[in-house]
């Protein structure tokens, strides 16, 4: 049986400081207070949502934040540094997150997003990155498609 299950409950994600707390303890040690997940571009990142997905015949993890700042001007923050943002969210917050609720995911997606956008939606206004990757050796792996 497919499912989408929005994992709300279980992350305590009610609140944008209940993201942002949840997002800071699974980083060890973080002391912000705010709703910001530190990343290696400095860019603004809030956790929106987490995703059971079993839609594609396994399970897949899908971890969706809001990036404001992502775009392709001078003054935004473009791909090439995002890549290194998700790439760090997947391994500082998925794969403590995989390890607490003992889950096997055949894959997680890490996608930002300039604004709040449905999953399974489109807005032509937003800017989304995403990425896939396998765990292995507790630790994110990108895979290529």
């Amino acid at each position: 049986m497919n499912r989408m299950v929005k994992n709300r409950t279980s992350l305590g994600a009610r609140t944008g400081q209940s993201r942002a707390a949840l997002a800071l303890c699974l980083m060890a040690g973080s002391a912000l207070a705010d709703a910001r997940i530190p990343v290696p571009s400095g860019q603004p990142v809030e956790l929106l949502d987490v995703l059971l997905d079993t839609n594609p015949g396994a399970l897949w993890l899908r971890f969706r934040f809001m990036a404001p700042t992502i775009g392709e001007t001078t003054t935004q923050v473009g791909y090439e540094a995002a890549i290194h943002d998700m790439e760090f969210l997947c391994n500082k917050l998925v794969v403590p997150y995989v390890g607490k609720h003992d889950l096997d995911p055949a894959r997680i997606v890490i996608s930002l997003s300039d604004r709040s956008v449905e999953f399974g939606q489109s807005d032509p206004k937003a800017t989304q990155y995403f990425e896939t990757y396998r765990l292995e050796d507790a630790r994110c792996i990108w895979e290529e498609y």
